[in-house]
């Protein structure tokens, strides 16, 4: 019988030491997505981000220390912590941006997806550059430095998301806050205040506890947009498709606008509130059949509607749109919503 050789178990013992926590942490905050908020293309991509994130982290780190001269203590404790949380999160801006982070719980996964694949191609370059035979320096780095790229991303990402529901300031300054900790964290954990072990320990106590907290807020809110204005969807739906909107307080509304759009526009407008609500209602229903352990197979008329809601908003253009955004109900959240359907 072939006896592998004790080298290669001590090496695959590394891989796996530094590599698969934070695999098995961002697949436990996937499981535990309830509602199945995040497809998994979308996950691996904000993986692929953050590998990407890492090796430009390396260069640009190389790049400025040999330009500057800095010195390596200022490198570790500042310069790295910035340039790497600014690359990791740029994406994640994006997606706030965009819009296609609906709730606080796909805003954590993917900002952990991100930390993840930043740690997952850091920790492969450090395996293949340090010659270290402790074992504890792998597990701090895979459960300690690879959980931290992940944490402060969920903190940047989750923060700003909740920011967003809160406030309707600019999105600039509503990343102030979230960026801010998590380079501030970033930079007081590379200051090695206390050992690394310990450091690791405390990571892998609090990091926990604030996803358990995140996901039940999370859930608390997805349920909430789920009720939220569901007997109000019905009862517009209904009065739209039998006739009698006109006595209702959106036909009184919109008869308001008579005379500042065109009457093919005011017709469009009604088009529009009545496909929004059937689209709205079936994403809840998605999300309602996902929270049991059911399925739904997509609806093939769905892309067709979506297209037609699109048609229609150009149509009605932005100051038409800006009038009936008291009646769209969650419309903050109207471009995630989209992709839910889409998907």
């Amino acid at each position: 019988m072939d006896v592998v050789p004790e080298n290669s178990v001590i090496e695959l013992s590394k891989y796996a030491t530094s590599l698969l926590p934070v695999i098995g942490f961002l697949g436990t905050l996937v499981f535990l997505d309830s509602f199945k908020l995040t497809p998994h293309r979308f996950v691996y991509m904000s993986i692929g981000w953050g590998a990407i994130a890492a090796l430009a982290s390396m260069y640009v780190n190389g790049s400025l220390t040999v330009a500057l001269d800095l010195p390596s203590l200022t490198v570790i404790r500042y310069m790295a912590p910035a340039v790497e949380e600014l690359l990791e999160a740029s994406y994640l801006v994006f997606l706030l941006q965009r819009r296609r982070l609906g709730f606080l719980a796909d805003a954590a996964i993917h900002g952990f997806a991100v930390g993840a694949g930043f740690a997952l191609v850091e920790n492969t370059f450090y395996l293949n550059t340090i010659d270290a035979s402790s074992g504890m320096v792998w597990v701090v780095r895979g459960f300690g430095t690879a959980a931290l790229h992940g944490a402060t991303m969920v903190i940047f990402t989750v923060s700003s998301r909740a920011l967003i529901d809160r406030y309707k300031s600019p999105l600039a300054l509503i990343l102030v806050p979230g960026i801010a900790v998590s380079l501030s964290l970033h930079s007081l954990y590379n200051h090695f205040v206390l050992p690394p072990l310990q450091s690791t320990i405390l990571l892998l106590v609090i990091f926990p506890l604030l996803m358990v907290i995140v996901f039940d807020r999370s859930e608390h809110l997805t349920r909430s947009w789920i009720g939220e204005g569901w007997q109000m969807d019905v009862d517009l739906l209904t009065s739209l498709s039998e006739g009698d909107i006109a006595d209702s307080p959106v036909g009184t509304y919109l008869d308001t606008l008579r005379n500042r759009f065109e009457a093919h526009v005011v017709a469009d407008m009604l088009c529009l509130l009545a496909l929004h609500v059937e689209l709205a209602m079936a994403a809840k229903g998605i999300l309602m059949a996902r929270e049991i352990g059911v399925e739904m197979s997509p609806d093939p008329e769905i892309k067709e509607k979506l297209n037609e809601l699109k048609y229609l908003e150009g149509s009605i253009g932005p100051t038409g749109l800006l009038t009936l955004r008291p009646f769209l109900h969650g419309s903050d959240r109207e471009t995630w919503q989209r992709q839910l359907l889409s998907s």
